[in-house]
């Protein structure tokens, strides 16, 4: 009997075990800047990475700050965009529910 109200829990939408349509707002912000700093660093190493692979492979100097620009800052924006947008959508739900 839980596990099928589990399941029919999960459908609505949860992360990592953490129920997605319950969240406050500060909690639904904390979330998405969460995940936008995950996704900046993320891309920022593996573009580190990939650079310095290149560089040693080719003898070329490409400029480290790229992985920056070009990768992460971008990377992490579009993240942050992306989960403001249905954090905050799941959360005008909820409110809209309970009214």
């Amino acid at each position: 009997m839980t596990q099928a109200s589990q399941a029919s829990r999960g459908a609505r939408g949860t992360l990592f075990g953490v129920p997605l349509d319950n969240l406050g707002w500060f909690a639904s912000l904390l979330m998405s800047l969460a995940a936008g700093f995950i996704a900046f660093f993320a891309t920022t190493f593996v573009g580190i990475i990939t650079i310095l692979l290149y560089n040693s492979t080719t003898h070329h100097t490409v400029d480290l700050a790229l992985s920056y620009k070009r990768g992460g800052l971008i990377a992490g924006i579009l993240v942050l965009l992306l989960s403001l947008a249905f954090l905050g959508t799941q959360w005008v739900r909820r409110i809209a529910r309970k009214a």
